[in-house]
């Protein structure tokens, strides 16, 4: 981490620069990496949503249901998910969670339908990106699917007696990167 006193402002404002998302550059816009380096650019393909407005353990344990499945797989999946007929198994955030009936083997289960919503964009832009890349979209397989939580969107509501209420809610970044297999 880079981290400088900036000139223009006065004395204590400390600004940084994180590597992992780039250098803010000219733009003033920051210039995301993805996690993951060492991949063939020739067929794999890749996508990134980045601060989403979605609880950051659902889009984790959705990108672990998700991680190893073909890009039909998961968008029937994520469908049935939306449609409320096959719930996604929470192994991590299994904390007072209901159990539902699914054919997997774990218990605690929920249907988090505004984060598979999202993901399920996320996987038709992976798709597109195929087709422009030119791989083939039936073997397309997704190798990694991970998610990150981002910054903090902070807002306060008024309240009487001039006080006021803290609202935070935290973004989410997700990354998905699809490979072409074997035939």
């Amino acid at each position: 981490m880079l981290c400088s006193r900036d000139p223009l402002k006065g004395i204590g404002f400390l600004w940084c620069s994180v590597h992992a998302f780039g250098d803010a550059g000219e733009s003033g816009m920051p210039n995301w990496a993805y996690s993951v380096k060492e991949i063939d650019p020739e067929r794999s393909v890749r996508c990134s949503g980045r601060e989403l407005r979605i609880s950051a353990k659902a889009a984790t344990e959705i990108c672990r249901t998700i991680k190893g499945m073909r890009i039909e797989e998961a968008k029937k999946l994520l469908e049935a998910v939306i449609s409320k007929k096959r719930p996604i198994a929470y192994r991590r955030y299994k904390k007072e969670v209901p159990h539902k009936s699914h054919s997997e083997r774990w218990d605690a289960g929920r249907y988090p339908k505004k984060a598979a919503t999202r993901i399920l964009g996320l996987l038709e832009e992976l798709q597109s990106n195929a087709e422009y890349k030119g791989l083939d979209v039936d073997r397309l397989k997704i190798v990694h699917a991970a998610s990150q939580r981002g910054m903090k969107s902070r807002n306060y509501t008024p309240r009487a007696f001039g006080r006021s209420s803290p609202s935070f809610n935290t973004l989410t970044h997700i990354e998905l990167i699809g490979y072409e297999a074997q035939a």
